[in-house]
């Protein structure tokens, strides 16, 4: 039970966070999956782990993962495993989750993120307790205890048709929703102390001298978005800040952002920006020029086929060289640059289509 007691951080004592903790308490001996709803920060990982520890399954593999972090392809192998030679790299056989978890608890967190592959193998595993690993074709059976959570609404989803009605219904066996902080202002001043206090301890205070009523009052009336995490940030940023033990905590950092110096514009960085330096160099160069070759380019829906497509992109190439060379003043060195390519590759285009000799004669 030591390890129960080490993740076990489900504080508080407000009525509706001790409804949670009952509901908990009768779904845990069951080995029936559990469906677990509450915004980001709530404790959905926490609540998943006390389940699997008053479980009888306490003494068994509990193994988390969470289905946003990885693309469908890798999801599949991670949760159901492979074979050997199921793809490029698969040189052994790899367990997945589920053989892993076998007599365990398996809890998968942003399960609406899903695809609908996966939500199908799920329902496979939920429903009958088998499945393949991929590249395989031998049925293995697992006894895992699946606990699923998500900050979605999953029956709107599923009306919508994005997540399956049949798979939300095998999940919600029974479904834990967990009130957001906001809605439990008995239990944010003893978060905030809890919190408070482990922070101390980290920066090795002697003691921590509490809050001032200042203090208590932002933290009862700030929203908290980020629930639970958020508060643990904001309080142990304070205290950091604070840097006296002796000092109760008069100012809390919410926003660590704010400053009067903070960036009020977004600057794109040079591998986000689509159009190069170099190609900017050639289009300007073609601006001179853009109007005569507007002209003399054949326009699609003036076309007349059949046509030599090759014939007509080495024209455009010839073009498109030549006026490099003229806005580089013939320097070859320079309109390899503007071309993105080597010296060598533009002495090869120069010589391909013959005008190697003008543009070495006009460059001397």
């Amino acid at each position: 039970m030591a390890r129960f007691k080490q993740q076990d951080n489900l504080i508080g004592q407000s009525n509706n966070f001790l409804e949670v903790l009952e509901q908990i308490s009768q779904i845990a001996p069951l080995s029936k999956p559990v469906l677990i709803i509450g915004e980001r920060g709530t404790g959905k990982e926490l609540v998943a782990a006390r389940l699997h520890y008053l479980s009888k399954r306490w003494d068994q593999n509990y193994l988390k993962l969470n289905c946003a972090a990885l693309n469908e392809n890798l999801l599949e192998s991670e949760l159901f495993g492979y074979d050997s030679g199921a793809f490029t790299g698969a040189s052994k056989r790899h367990e997945g989750r589920f053989e892993r978890a076998d007599n365990g608890t398996l809890f998968l967190d942003e399960i609406a993120n899903t695809s609908g592959l996966i939500q199908e193998k799920l329902l496979r595993v939920v429903e009958y307790g088998e499945f393949e690993r991929v590249g395989g074709s031998r049925t293995i059976k697992t006894n895992a205890r699946l606990v699923a959570a998500t900050n979605e609404d999953l029956p709107s989803m599923a009306a919508a048709g994005e997540f399956r009605a049949d798979l939300l219904d095998r999940l919600a066996f029974d479904v834990i929703t967990l009130p957001p902080l906001r809605e439990r202002l008995d239990d944010i001043l003893v978060l905030a102390e809890h919190f408070a206090i482990n922070m101390a301890r980290e920066l090795e205070f002697e003691l921590f001298s509490g809050f001032t009523e200042k203090a208590k009052r932002a933290l009862l009336e700030y929203h908290w978005p980020g629930n639970i995490r958020e508060l643990k940030n904001v309080v142990e940023r304070s205290v950091y800040r604070c840097n006296n033990p002796h000092l109760p905590v008069h100012e809390l950092v919410i926003d660590p952002f704010e400053s009067p110096y903070r960036p009020s514009k977004r600057i794109k960085t040079q591998d986000r920006i689509i159009t190069t330096p170099a190609v900017e160099t050639v289009e300007k160069s073609l601006e001179p020029t853009q109007k005569v070759e507007q002209q003399s380019k054949p326009q699609v829906n003036t076309l007349q086929f059949p046509l030599s497509l090759k014939t007509l992109s080495q024209d455009y190439e010839v073009d498109l060289i030549k006026s490099a060379l003229a806005n580089c003043q013939y320097n070859q060195k320079k309109t390899a640059d503007a071309l993105e390519l080597t010296y060598h590759q533009l002495r090869g285009y120069l010589k391909k289509y013959n005008l190697l000799d003008s543009s070495s004669a006009d460059e001397e």
